[in-house]
């Protein structure tokens, strides 16, 4: 059984700094992209940022500069260092497997974890 658990989560003032994380358990053979994403009160998921697994990073823009998205492979973990928040970056983030595959050969599929609140507030 494949889990994908966020954390770090919180609430923050404007210009303050959270660090999100996503661990991958389970049996997991591969993970082809890992990818944040994001989903306001009131509006549709969107794609925060993503990382292959050889490390090709891509971000939207309203967080290019601000956002930085790492892996560790070795640890089935990501990581999402958000600083400079604002109260637009409010949201669920939710962590996101893609093509992984449980051994070798297997299909690929897609996982997500279960979400953590970020609350960016004076």
């Amino acid at each position: 059984q494949v889990q994908l658990v966020e954390s770090g989560g919180g609430s923050v003032q404007p210009g303050g700094s959270l660090r999100l994380s996503c661990a991958a358990s389970g049996s997991i053979f591969s993970i082809n992209t890992m990818s944040w994403y994001r989903q306001p009160p009131g509006k549709e998921r969107e794609l925060v940022a993503s990382i292959t697994s050889g490390g090709g990073t891509n971000y939207a823009d309203s967080v290019k500069g601000r956002f930085t998205i790492s892996r560790d492979n070795a640890k089935k973990t990501m990581y999402l260092q958000m600083n400079i928040l604002k109260p637009e970056d409010t949201a669920v983030y939710y962590c996101n497997a893609g093509g992984l595959r449980v051994v070798y050969g297997s299909l690929p599929a897609d996982y997500w974890g279960q979400g953590t609140q970020v609350t960016v507030s004076s």
